[in-house]
């Protein structure tokens, strides 16, 4: 496949698609519709209106002038949604200082990407773009729909959950290296903990100082000349950690450095949402779902590192069954294309069902991002976030089709091989062209 062609088609497409206005009217019919949540319609039907869900069912008939989009012999399912993943940044890391929790992705998003294109290229709708993990604390992530040719103003999900990340293990301590001059602090496993420890310290200090100015401002012998405490944009972000306005996603690999970090949460009593790779977490399944944290890891993929040396293909499906929240992501521009493939292993690793296995990209992620009342899963009132698939998403040979969101066809894959044979052709013409003066 020729990378330039590619590119060119992209960019087409990207001009194309930036003249639509968000929430799109689009009536989908006849397809095999996989709700998630609500069982599966035969020759189904799904209505969207300015960008939601209006109906689900079949025989459904929409306004005049609403584009209809035949699925007869595919199948219909809710947007996969990638809940580990760094596309559309033009930074991941920020390795000057190992506690940066004033960083945000907000502020590197680059809407222009191509890996959005190649991820509506594998159904997949939404994603959880992140901060590295080169450091014990990283900054703030951000939830995106693939909105391509939009800005990245309009690519922001505002219901999602604000986010935090935090790295532990081998990836924090070893991005000391990275740093010019004498490598910073931590080099270990222990300095990882305690230099989280010490920042919540810190930020309940910070907290207390404002706490204490706020409550004398407002008495009424408070002196005129009264100064608040400086303030400090790190120490901001920890304390909304702990006032619950953000949750944690914690990088972590070996079951003792995750209990560790559980105990941490505890102790300053802030919220974790979900444990990012986690490959050792059937080893701690129990405590896992009495905290209610989820997990994010990927399906068969480990040893790649010693930290991950002990993971198992069948961590996703044992987790599920004890209980745990398992969504499967990519944490690749390449591997986010194929997430269906990923989730139809569990099947075959672990014997999830296929309900089971489609809900690890679906409503699952949804779920731990806070979502779940608007994507997720096929359902009336939510937004018309939809992938269509030529064979069943969890065939080996199936292939996306088109990507719609919130009634927007962004990806359709017809369009797109009519476009790349046309260049390709054009290409042709130009080089025999060339040839023929020579």
């Amino acid at each position: 496949m020729n990378r330039k062609i590619i590119s060119l088609i992209v960019c087409l497409n990207l001009a194309v698609f930036s003249g639509i206005s968000s929430g799109q009217d689009l009536l989908i019919k006849n397809g095999t519709v996989l709700t998630v949540t609500q069982g599966t319609i035969l020759n189904g039907d799904v209505l969207i209106l300015n960008g939601i869900i209006e109906k689900i069912g079949k025989d459904l008939k929409a306004p005049e002038g609403i584009k209809i989009v035949d699925a007869a012999g595919k199948y219909v399912m809710p947007g996969i949604i990638d809940s580990h993943t760094h596309i559309a940044l033009s930074g991941t890391n920020e390795t000057g200082d190992a506690i940066t929790p004033e960083v945000n992705m907000r502020d590197v998003l680059h809407a222009e990407s191509p890996s959005i294109y190649t991820a509506l290229s594998g159904g997949v709708t939404m994603v959880h773009t992140m901060h590295g993990s080169g450091n014990p604390i990283g900054g703030e992530n951000i939830v995106l729909k693939m909105k391509w040719g939009k800005t990245s103003e309009e690519m922001i999900v505002p219901q999602a959950y604000r986010t935090l990340k935090f790295a532990l293990g081998e990836n924090p301590k070893r991005a000391s290296s990275f740093t010019i001059g004498t490598p910073r602090y931590p080099q270990s496993r222990m300095g990882v903990n305690a230099i989280i420890r010490r920042e919540f310290l810190k930020a309940k200090n910070y907290m207390e100082q404002w706490d204490r100015y706020l409550k004398a401002k407002k008495s009424k012998k408070a002196a005129k000349n009264i100064v608040p405490p400086r303030k400090d944009l790190q120490m901001e972000q920890l304390a909304d950690m702990i006032r619950g306005k953000m949750v944690a996603r914690c990088h972590s690999y070996r079951a003792d450095e995750t209990l560790e970090f559980i105990k941490l949460s505890k102790e300053f009593g802030f919220k974790i949402a979900c444990f990012e790779h986690v490959s050792e977490a059937f080893k701690i399944t129990k405590e896992l779902v009495e905290e209610g944290v989820g997990i994010s890891i990927f399906l068969d993929s480990w040893a790649y590192k010693v930290e991950a040396s002990e993971g198992i293909a069948y961590n996703a499906a044992y987790c599920t069954k004890k209980g745990v929240l398992v969504s499967i992501n990519s944490d690749s521009g390449e591997r986010i294309r194929r997430l269906f493939n990923d989730a139809a292993k569990s099947m075959k690793y672990g014997g999830l069902s296929a309900d089971e296995a489609l809900k690890l990209i679906t409503i699952n992620p949804a779920i731990q991002l806070g979502v779940e009342k608007i994507a997720g899963s096929l359902e009336v009132g939510k937004h018309g976030d939809v992938a269509i698939f030529n064979e069943h998403p969890l065939s080996a040979y199936t292939a996306c089709q088109m990507t719609v969101v919130e009634g927007e066809i962004y990806f359709d894959r017809a369009q797109y091989l009519k476009e790349r044979e046309e260049m390709e052709k054009k290409k042709k013409e130009e080089e025999k062209k060339k040839g023929e003066k020579k």
